[in-house]
Protein backbone atom coordinates (compact mmCIF):
# COMPACT_ATOMS: atom_id res chain seq x y z
CA UNK A 1 0.00 0.00 0.00
CA UNK A 2 2.88 2.35 0.72
CA UNK A 3 4.12 1.89 -2.83
CA UNK A 4 0.72 2.76 -4.29
CA UNK A 5 0.57 5.84 -2.05
CA UNK A 6 4.05 6.89 -3.17
CA UNK A 7 3.12 6.34 -6.80
CA UNK A 8 -0.05 8.42 -6.43
CA UNK A 9 1.86 11.21 -4.70
CA UNK A 10 4.32 11.32 -7.58
CA UNK A 11 1.47 11.55 -10.08
CA UNK A 12 -0.20 14.29 -8.04
CA UNK A 13 3.13 16.09 -8.04
CA UNK A 14 3.11 16.23 -11.83
CA UNK A 15 5.03 13.08 -12.79
CA UNK A 16 2.57 11.23 -15.06
CA UNK A 17 4.64 8.05 -15.21
CA UNK A 18 6.83 7.70 -12.10
CA UNK A 19 9.72 5.27 -12.14
CA UNK A 20 10.71 2.99 -9.28
CA UNK A 21 13.46 5.47 -8.41
CA UNK A 22 10.91 8.33 -8.23
CA UNK A 23 8.66 6.38 -5.87
CA UNK A 24 11.62 5.24 -3.76
CA UNK A 25 12.80 8.84 -3.46
CA UNK A 26 9.32 10.03 -2.41
CA UNK A 27 9.02 7.29 0.20
CA UNK A 28 12.50 7.83 1.60
CA UNK A 29 11.75 11.55 2.00
CA UNK A 30 9.27 10.60 4.73
CA UNK A 31 11.41 7.86 6.26
CA UNK A 32 9.76 4.85 4.59
CA UNK A 33 11.87 2.08 3.09
CA UNK A 34 10.65 0.75 -0.26
CA UNK A 35 10.55 -2.96 -1.09
CA UNK A 36 12.19 -3.08 -4.52
CA UNK A 37 10.45 -6.32 -5.57
CA UNK A 38 6.93 -5.12 -4.72
CA UNK A 39 7.62 -1.69 -6.18
CA UNK A 40 8.93 -3.27 -9.38
CA UNK A 41 5.70 -5.24 -9.78
CA UNK A 42 3.63 -2.07 -9.28
CA UNK A 43 5.65 -0.13 -11.85
CA UNK A 44 5.36 -3.02 -14.32
CA UNK A 45 1.58 -3.24 -13.82
CA UNK A 46 1.16 0.51 -14.26
CA UNK A 47 3.23 0.81 -17.46
CA UNK A 48 1.17 2.19 -20.34
CA UNK A 49 -1.99 2.60 -18.25
CA UNK A 50 -3.84 5.82 -17.57
CA UNK A 51 -4.25 6.38 -13.83
CA UNK A 52 -7.53 8.25 -14.28
CA UNK A 53 -9.06 5.34 -16.17
CA UNK A 54 -7.83 2.85 -13.56
CA UNK A 55 -9.34 4.87 -10.74
CA UNK A 56 -12.65 5.21 -12.60
CA UNK A 57 -12.88 1.47 -13.25
CA UNK A 58 -12.01 0.76 -9.61
CA UNK A 59 -14.71 3.16 -8.50
CA UNK A 60 -17.25 1.27 -10.63
CA UNK A 61 -16.19 -2.01 -9.02
CA UNK A 62 -16.58 -0.55 -5.55
CA UNK A 63 -20.07 0.70 -6.42
CA UNK A 64 -21.12 -2.92 -7.07
CA UNK A 65 -20.36 -3.80 -3.45
CA UNK A 66 -23.07 -1.46 -2.24
CA UNK A 67 -23.15 0.33 1.06
CA UNK A 68 -22.74 -1.15 4.46
CA UNK A 69 -25.58 -1.90 6.83
CA UNK A 70 -28.09 0.88 7.05
CA UNK A 71 -27.55 2.01 10.63
CA UNK A 72 -31.09 1.97 12.14
CA UNK A 73 -33.75 4.56 11.57
CA UNK A 74 -34.61 7.41 13.87
CA UNK A 75 -37.20 7.10 16.59
CA UNK A 76 -40.86 7.77 15.87
CA UNK A 77 -41.98 11.31 16.57
CA UNK A 78 -45.77 11.20 16.97
CA UNK A 79 -47.47 12.84 19.95
CA UNK A 80 -44.89 15.54 20.49
CA UNK A 81 -47.43 18.39 20.82
CA UNK A 82 -48.64 17.45 24.30
CA UNK A 83 -45.11 17.27 25.65
CA UNK A 84 -44.30 20.67 24.19
CA UNK A 85 -47.34 22.23 25.88
CA UNK A 86 -46.37 20.74 29.27
CA UNK A 87 -42.84 22.02 28.92
CA UNK A 88 -44.08 25.49 28.10
CA UNK A 89 -46.37 25.53 31.14
CA UNK A 90 -43.47 24.48 33.39
CA UNK A 91 -41.32 27.30 32.04
CA UNK A 92 -44.02 29.84 32.84
CA UNK A 93 -44.28 28.57 36.41
CA UNK A 94 -40.51 28.73 36.86
CA UNK A 95 -40.41 32.32 35.70
CA UNK A 96 -43.04 33.33 38.25
CA UNK A 97 -41.16 31.71 41.14
CA UNK A 98 -37.92 33.72 40.94
CA UNK A 99 -36.15 34.08 44.27
CA UNK A 100 -34.95 37.52 45.35
CA UNK A 101 -31.22 38.16 44.95
CA UNK A 102 -29.43 37.91 48.29
CA UNK A 103 -25.78 38.28 49.22
CA UNK A 104 -24.05 34.91 49.50
CA UNK A 105 -23.32 35.53 53.20
CA UNK A 106 -26.74 36.88 54.10
CA UNK A 107 -26.01 40.60 53.99
CA UNK A 108 -28.27 42.99 52.08
CA UNK A 109 -25.85 45.93 51.86
CA UNK A 110 -25.31 45.41 48.10
CA UNK A 111 -21.53 45.79 48.36
CA UNK A 112 -18.83 44.17 46.29
CA UNK A 113 -18.01 40.53 46.86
Amino acid sequence: MKHVAGYLLCVLGGNESPSAADVTKALSAVGVEADSEALGRLITEMEGKDLGELLASGNELLAKFGGGGGGGGGGGGGGGDAAAEEEEEEKVEEEEMEAPAVDMFGGDDGGDY
